[in-house]
């Protein structure tokens, strides 16, 4: 018994936060545990130059991008390095048949020439506030779940809303930390005048595709430079031709060093969200609902859009972005699930929960409140477990589906009376939508969908719809699609002008579009009830487990999970074993793509520009070369991170920019659960292979000549 013991705590200890490589820490919370360990491993600037509310610090050059992604500002002239995949969206709005952006890429060569994105924004961290005790303050023991959750939520409303109120050019928002445990407001300053500059070709911003996306080795380009812009007195502000480059607080230095294997190495970015506390029956519903709906229906609806895309090139370009947002989630939902049965995250977690059970039952005041804690936690999750697993695939179906539908729930959700602003962009984002909607290939998804959401479900969660179908169409999901967009007047460019104009002689609930998006949402309204009292009690169950693991290990050092607030990663560059008699290292070079391209000749994921491979080939990469005359493409370091990191900062020991994060690898796709600090690593992309690809190919010296160097 006594071994038995001694071996779940050491399995425990290993999976809990507080190795040295692993967290998502805040700046505006470290530690001295943390910082101590950050020197230990290397850092050489001092800590008080990462986040400062005083004095400008390393925070004030990193923004996040567009509220999806990260990015860093490198030039005093407001240039911004991001993912190409970040900006791709805006790449592929800029781009048409006749000024392909996506596969030839774009530079400007002068300020005047940079392309506007109205959708686009960067955001500023200014500071972080601990409000756990004013947002805590409203909640009184004697409330349920969902009165707890409507107080707390008004009191973050409220503290989040004064600081516009004193700043109107101030965005204050509170979050959530430790499954609801702790709140913290974070202060930030927006900019929404940002402009594309530069985008390498597809076959460098996207080298590999879909093939080698989660992959290591990699040499994926993954990059692009927007600009933000401001007034005159350097205040945020709309696009205005008026407008002039933005001067930042602090500009991150570029290095020409490189790395080494064991050479420190932090990320600094806007981390998405990650599950690292949430219990074994959690884990489990994940990988049976969210993930197994987006493996299954995504998987049907990507089918059918690159077969449209590889057809016609109008297709590629319309549909880019959309198939790429989509791929890059199919994937990683494969990858999670396939990793947590791989690494036995299910088997670490009970192991962790089994000890917890034994602290709980041998100490006398957690037994009082916390005796029937995995009971419960079982329970409420076995009584949503269908109605759930429904409900994700109803999401992706329809929600996430056809984007006829969308379009309609869009129209149906939309507030005319809202602020003029808003009012504005919210139509144009709904106009954008419908210009890169397909019909044809609409229909054929919608019909696919329709067949693949009834294989899965059972009866009781099919929407008024099928039986429509049934009765009036002889069952025929194609028939029944062509009719819907025969008949709708939202498939007309008239039919939106008329909805976007308020034209009061267009009854818009008459439209059978609309009409069966609210029969979709009352389908909807009908699944969220039937899980509503279990899940209140998962949320408050899994906070309860959530604080009693700290608890129990209070002497430990805990990071918080994600939740899209800037958080700082560090370790060091290293390569990983990732199987028996397979060793990764911890970079690679241009030689690698000309292997693949070699290797992989008619794949179109991997082609490149007969003048690229040119370039490549050539050998001369001048000051980008490395000690050994060669050009390295990626790298990787254990530092901790998750979606929402892409084109996030990586630095050295002194704050110098060694490149871009922009992904995971497929061996540790499990880590928004469980950080596995031998097969866990963060791909990037080399700030030398970057600029060379600026200079050399874009020809864009100017560029060049914006950028600090470190020293």
């Amino acid at each position: 018994m006594k071994l038995r013991f001694i071996l779940i705590a050491v399995c425990f200890l290993f999976s809990l936060p507080g190795q040295a490589d692993e967290g998502m820490w805040m700046l505006g919370n470290l530690n001295k545990q943390t910082c101590r360990t950050m020197k230990e491993l290397g850092l050489q600037m001092p800590v008080s130059k990462l986040y400062n509310t005083k004095r400008p610090s390393l925070k004030d050059a990193v923004v996040s991008f567009g509220g999806f992604c990260s990015g860093v500002v490198v030039s005093g002239d407001g240039l911004v390095f991001t993912n190409h995949h970040c900006g791709f969206s805006s790449i592929q709005q800029h781009s048409s048949v006749e000024h392909d952006y996506l596969k030839d890429g774009f530079v400007a060569h002068s300020l005047s020439e940079e392309l506007p994105n109205p959708e686009l924004y960067v955001r500023f961290l200014l500071r972080q506030e601990d409000v756990t005790r004013r947002v805590l303050g409203a909640v009184r023991p004697d409330m349920d779940e969902a009165e707890r959750t409507s107080a707390v939520d008004s009191v973050m409303l409220a503290i989040g809303e004064e600081v516009s109120r004193k700043d109107s050019t101030l965005t204050g928002i509170v979050d959530v930390y430790y499954g609801g445990n702790d709140f913290w407001l974070s202060v930030y300053r927006d900019y929404n005048d940002v402009r594309l500059v530069f985008a390498p070709p597809s076959s460098v911003g996207k080298f590999g595709w879909d093939t080698d996306n989660w992959e290591w080795p990699r040499h994926t380009g993954d990059f692009s430079v927007f600009r933000i812009y401001a007034d005159k007195h350097n205040r945020p502000a709309d696009y205005s031709p008026d407008n002039v480059p933005y001067r930042p607080e602090y500009v991150a230095p570029i290095s020409l060093d490189g790395y080494r294997e064991g050479s420190f190495c932090m990320t600094l970015g806007y981390p998405g969200s990650t599950e690292r506390y949430l219990s074994s029956f959690g884990i489990e519903e994940m990988m049976n609902t969210t993930n197994r709906a987006q493996i299954d229906i995504r998987g049907v609806k990507q089918a059918i859009w690159k077969r449209e895309m590889d057809s016609r090139d109008s297709i590629r370009i319309k549909y880019a972005s959309k198939y790429d947002e989509s791929s890059n989630y199919w994937k990683n939902s494969i990858g999670v699930n396939r990793t947590i049965k791989k690494l036995h995250v299910l088997d670490k977690k009970r192991a962790l929960e089994t000890e917890l059970r034994r602290w709980i039952q041998q100490t006398p005041k957690e037994r009082e409140h916390l005796l029937h804690l995995f009971s419960n936690l079982e329970l409420n999750y076995k009584s949503r477990r269908e109605a759930y697993r429904a409900r994700a695939y109803f999401a992706e179906s329809f929600l996430n589906g056809p984007e006829l539908i969308q379009l309609a729930l869009s129209i149906l959700n939309f507030d005319f009376e809202g602020e003029e602003k808003a009012v504005v962009a919210n139509l144009k984002a709904i106009v954008e939508k419908y210009a890169n909607l397909d019909l044809g290939i609409d229909k054929k998804v919608f019909a696919a969908l329709l067949k693949e959401y009834r294989s899965q479900v059972d009866s009781a969660y099919l929407p008024e719809l099928y039986q429509t179908i049934a009765t009036e169409y002889g069952g025929n999901e194609r028939t029944y699609v062509d009719s819907l967009y025969a008949r709708s007047e939202l498939t007309t460019p008239r039919g939106l002008k008329r909805f976007l104009e308020q034209d009061t002689t267009y009854q818009i609930y008459n439209d059978p579009a609309i009409g069966l998006g609210i029969d979709l949402i009352t389908k909807l309204f009908e699944m969220n009830m039937e899980v509503q009292q279990a899940s209140g009690e998962i949320e408050r169950n899994e906070r309860l487990f959530n604080a009693a693991v700290r608890r129990m290990y209070a002497s430990r050092n805990f990071y918080p999970d994600a939740n899209s607030t800037m958080r700082l990663s560090f370790g060091t560059v290293c390569g990983y074993a990732p199987s028996d008699g397979v060793e990764y290292d911890y970079h690679t070079t241009t030689t690698g793509i000309l292997e693949k391209v070699r290797a992989h000749a008619g794949d179109v994921d991997f082609e490149v520009q007969p003048e690229l491979v040119s370039l490549l080939s050539s050998g001369d990469f001048g000051r980008y070369a490395d000690e050994k005359g060669e050009m390295s493409v990626c790298f990787i370091s254990n530092n901790d991170i998750t979606g929402g990191n892409s084109g996030s900062a990586m630095f050295n020991a002194k704050g110098e920019l060694l490149g871009l994060a922009f992904d995971g690898n497929w061996e540790a796709m499990s880590s928004d659960i469980l950080y596995e600090p031998k097969m866990q690593r963060t791909i990037g992309v080399d700030v030398r292979y970057m600029l060379f690809m600026i200079e050399k190919y874009g020809k864009a010296g100017n560029l060049i000549r914006e950028l600090k160097r470190g020293n």
